[in-house]
C-alpha cells in the first residue's frame, strides 16, 4: 500500500472528526436536542474510531486494516443519520455527512489494500 494512501486516509479520518465534532456542538445548540440523541451518540462513536484509525495508520500498525473497516461502518452509519438531519436544513449535519462518506470510502480502500 502506497504511503500516499495511507496519508489520504489520515487526512479523510481527522477531518471527519473536525467534522463530528462541530456536528456534536451544532446539535447540542438546536432548539429540540432530543431528535438528535443518535446523531450525537454517532458524531461521538465516529470521531473516536476516526482518530483511533489514523493513529494507527501513523504508528504503521498491523492493526491498520482492521480498525479501518471498523471506522468505515461507523462512517457509514454516522453519515446515514446525518443525511436525515440534512434533508430537514441541518447544514453541520450535512457537511459531517459529507466528510464521513469521503472517509469512509478512504478507509475501505485502506483495509482492502492491507488484505491484499
Amino acid at each position: 500500500m502506497s504511503q500516499e494512501l495511507v496519508n489520504r486516509a489520515v487526512e479523510a479520518c481527522n477531518g471527519c472528526a473536525t467534522a463530528c465534532q462541530h456536528c456534536i456542538l451544532a446539535c447540542l445548540e438546536e432548539d429540540n436536542v432530543g431528535h438528535l440523541k443518535r446523531c450525537i451518540q454517532l458524531d461521538l462513536e465516529c470521531a473516536a474510531l476516526c482518530r483511533s484509525a489514523a493513529e494507527i495508520m501513523t504508528l504503521k500498525s498491523v492493526h491498520s486494516g482492521e480498525i479501518c473497516k471498523i471506522c468505515a461502518v461507523a462512517c457509514h452509519a454516522c453519515a446515514e443519520e446525518c443525511e436525515k438531519h440534512a434533508q430537514m436544513g441541518m447544514e453541520h449535519c450535512r457537511v459531517c455527512a459529507e466528510a464521513c462518506r469521503k472517509c469512509a470510502q478512504i478507509c475501505e480502500e485502506v483495509a482492502r489494500g492491507i488484505q491484499h
